[in-house]
């Protein structure tokens, strides 16, 4: 079993490299692709994930565990850091800094990143766990934005074969997820 953020970072405060390496493989997407968006700029971005590790690494005990999760904490240390390197970087303008930040107030929080993506990664084990005729029709239908009749179509089958497929799936997925307690309405499509 794989060790929890946590203690991860708890070994990162007794000068273990190993636990960094862990975290940062673990997390830097997740911290670049929120940096971007902050910032706007890949060379931006990509310095605040080197901060955001580096304070890990000089900085340890800054995260207490009883107030959050980890990754949501990480997500505010770099919103943070991105705000500050955009307020060093005298090329932007302080009114546009002032738009970005309104807009991140609007973009969706740490906890709420967090949660999309945990739901996200349950949705796809769930659809992983379905015929592979199942799981190409709600990927084609769902995520790549195909209507029944391009996907009966694309196949060479009935309309009504591509329906019944997505209904069957759709009930699959229903009781997968309800067995989770992460039931989705992704029929509204349907």
């Amino acid at each position: 079993m794989p060790e929890n953020d946590a203690a991860l970072y708890e070994r990162i405060g007794r000068g273990d490299k190993s636990a960094l390496e862990e975290l940062y493989d673990q997390y830097h997407k997740l911290v670049f692709s929120f940096a971007y968006r902050m910032t706007g700029n890949k060379e931006q971005a990509e310095e605040v994930v080197q901060e955001v590790f580096m304070k890990l690494w000089v900085k340890p005990g800054l995260y207490d565990p009883s107030k959050g999760k980890f990754a949501s904490w990480l997500l505010t240390v770099t919103r943070n850091l991105s705000i500050d390197l955009m307020r060093k970087q005298k090329e932007v303008p302080y009114e546009l800094q002032e738009e970005r930040e309104k807009l991140a107030d609007d973009e969706p929080t740490p906890d709420e990143i967090l949660e999309w993506k945990e739901k996200k990664e349950i949705l796809k084990q769930a659809i992983g766990h379905l015929k592979e005729n199942q799981q190409e029709m709600i990927h084609l239908f769902y995520f790549n934005g195909y209507s029944q009749q391009k996907i009966a179509d694309h196949f060479g089958i009935p309309l009504g074969t591509v329906k019944g497929r997505l209904r069957l799936a759709l009930q699959h997925l229903r009781t997968m997820l309800d067995t989770n307690g992460e039931r989705r309405d992704l029929d509204e499509r349907a």
